[in-house]
């Protein structure tokens, strides 16, 4: 074989083996997050957000927010506690809780505390403070802004399928809880369903 040979074949072998490698290389196509795609038919961050977004919004436009106004003359402050994962799946309810979290706050209708976790991480940073701190710098202990009510809930699902269709049914409920009196002044429930074709191939 001639060296023009040699090297059209050299060539084309390079090109083939680019070629592969771009075949099989990995794609990523940057979307914003109110595009998120849904996949599996699981449940995902867009579930979150918009579940969150709408029972938030339900709680704020009930009655218990302007009972509570007019009896205490302020607006009422709100925690969040345990909302449980009661589903089949893995869910992960902290970015649930955080997606909630942001939509209280940024209502500007309540007043907000942070939960167990911080509040213990806060508490031991201020006494760290006592013993550390300048004086006139120092936060004391016993300053705490007490929640007047506390958000918590539950994810359930229920699934059903035939051959290769498959239907995911979400349930959440939340609840809003009187602190001082245990009265549950606000129940709440969204519910999403999924109907999932899987493929011919696909287990």
């Amino acid at each position: 074989m001639s060296n023009g040979g040699k090297h059209r074949g050299i060539t084309l072998l390079m090109l083939t083996a680019a070629l592969l490698l771009a075949a099989c290389g990995t794609r990523v196509d940057r979307i914003g997050a109110d595009e998120a795609p849904d996949l599996s038919g699981r449940w995902n961050a867009t579930d979150s957000r918009l579940v969150s977004e709408e029972m938030v919004q339900d709680m704020l436009s009930r009655q218990w927010l302007d009972n509570h106004r007019r009896q205490r003359g302020e607006q009422p402050t709100v925690i969040v506690g345990d909302i449980r994962n009661l589903s089949h799946e893995h869910i992960n309810t902290g970015t649930f809780i955080n997606d909630i979290e942001r939509q209280v706050i940024n209502s500007g209708e309540v007043g907000f505390v942070a939960g167990d976790a911080l509040r213990q991480a806060i508490r031991e940073e201020r006494r760290d403070q006592d013993i550390h701190a300048l004086e006139e710098t120092r936060n004391p202990m016993g300053r705490e802004i007490g929640a007047d009510y506390m958000l918590t809930g539950t994810i359930n699902t229920i699934t059903d399928v035939e051959g290769r269709t498959e239907v995911i049914y979400y349930q959440v409920n939340l609840s809003l809880t009187s602190i001082a009196d245990n009265r549950r002044v606000w129940v709440g429930q969204k519910e999403i369903q999924k109907v999932i074709q899987r493929g011919r191939f696909r287990s």
